[in-house]
């Protein structure tokens, strides 16, 4: 009795596996019949029957393979493949079409068919669901490989050179002094910076000025924050009256990177955040509520460009200086915290955000996994966000007008305070 039910349960499953596969061939074949809908009837390659067939082919050829000869699929791959061949030959001479985008689809068909019945269904299904949405997007994917500049290709190449390439070859253990140094983990947080510099680069492009000062300034801050401050910052000279709304633009762009600290914390050093959380969150809601009444405030004045997006996002020059400066600090807050303890961290984080928070803020992350306790690595952390928040103060205070260089001072100077106090607070306490 348990013979029987048990074969009864296999052979529904067999039914099931070869009605989706069937499904699965439909699905494509509705997307290429819609496609060729204005062509009369034989005059289509392989409209939604065929397709529909050759999933059921497919998965019939898996049945075959694993009941009567390994051979079965191959073969029956083949002769779809011959078949194909000769009907698109023959079709090209007619249309001049040289495209094999439809042959590929048939033949992904049959795979997926196959993959239904072998291997798994919810495989199958996202393969042939993907598939029929890159079918159907011929016309969009094109716009877009149109509309990309040669620098953002060679930028989304080198992302790719140094995540799926260097990142596996590089040794994950300490090296340097006292073991601080681990290349594949300084090059996982150059990946990290890049990807979201690249992220916040497309954001602006493909959002355009016409989303306004609110969008560019928040995914200007995932790009970088400087240039667009001193970008704004000129531009307030040129047209003045537009101060308070490029002020606000300022703000949203320099309390973006609150928001990115966060993230860092929470990838690299999670058990870091709880202490983090509130003196970073304060310090970017001083900069963003200001910068929100004046965006609120100065909405119906907005006539202002986005930054000029000629640069590569991606610089692989740039990556590579990023993980030298990582691994200097690294060492170098190895030394400071055994030479002056606390006040060492302390001057290291000052001196890197003049220039950059990113690094320091990995670095310190990094570091409270073992060597630095949670305090002192906040500490740090708030006091390098801080300066190089005073920093983009003093560039908006130099070359914007005295109208812009107060609406962002204000604000600015309230976050250092706050966050700087918080932090103590939270140390001492």
């Amino acid at each position: 009795m348990d013979d029987v039910a048990s074969q009864f349960i296999t052979a529904n499953e067999t039914v099931i596996q070869l009605s989706v596969a069937l499904l699965l061939g439909a699905l494509i074949g509705i997307e290429r019949g819609w496609v060729a809908r204005e062509q009369r009837p034989g005059e289509r390659v392989a409209g939604v029957r065929t397709h529909a067939l050759v999933g059921l082919l497919g998965g019939i050829a898996a049945l075959l393979s694993a009941e009567v000869s390994q051979w079965s699929f191959p073969l029956i791959f083949l002769a779809v493949t011959g078949i194909s061949l000769v009907a698109w030959r023959a079709r090209m001479t007619e249309s001049r079409d040289f495209s094999i985008t439809g042959l590929i689809g048939l033949l992904l068909t049959f795979c997926f068919g196959a993959i239904a019945v072998a291997i798994d269904l919810a495989l199958a299904t996202a393969g042939a669901v993907i598939t029929a949405v890159i079918l159907d997007n011929k016309r969009e994917i094109h716009g877009l490989l149109n509309q990309l500049q040669s620098h953002e290709l060679d930028a989304g190449l080198k992302l790719l050179l140094i995540t799926a390439v260097m990142l596996p070859l590089l040794p994950d253990r300490g090296m340097g002094p006292g073991g601080v140094l681990n290349p594949y983990e300084i090059w996982w947080l150059v990946v990290m910076i890049a990807s979201i510099s690249f992220i916040g680069y497309f954001a602006i492009r493909v959002g355009g000025a016409e989303k306004g000062i609110l969008f560019t300034g928040l995914f200007a801050g995932l790009s970088s924050s400087t240039a667009l401050t001193l970008h704004f910052s000129r531009q307030s000279r040129q047209v003045s009256e537009l101060g308070p709304m490029l002020a606000a633009g300022i703000l949203f762009a320099c309390g973006t990177m609150f928001p990115r600290i966060l993230l860092y914390a929470a990838v690299v050093s999670p058990s870091l955040l709880p202490d983090l959380l509130l003196p970073i969150a304060v310090m970017g809601l001083a900069l963003y509520v200001p910068a929100l009444m004046l965006w609120w405030t100065q909405r119906r004045k907005l006539k202002v460009d986005r930054p000029q997006l000629t640069q590569n996002p991606l610089e692989l020059r740039a990556a590579l200086l990023f993980g030298a400066l990582l691994a200097l600090i690294m060492v170098l807050g190895e030394w400071l915290r055994e030479w002056l303890g606390e006040a060492g961290i302390y001057l290291l984080a000052a001196s890197s955000g003049v220039a950059d928070v990113d690094a320091i803020t990995l670095s310190l992350t990094r570091m409270s996994l073992e060597r630095i306790d949670a305090d002192t690595a906040v500490v740090g952390i708030v006091i390098a966000a801080a300066v190089n928040n005073l920093v983009k103060a003093g560039l908006a205070a130099g070359f914007g007008t005295h109208q812009l260089a107060r609406h962002v001072a204000a604000p600015m100077g309230v976050s250092l305070l706050v966050g700087l106090l918080l932090a103590w607070w939270g140390a001492v306490g």
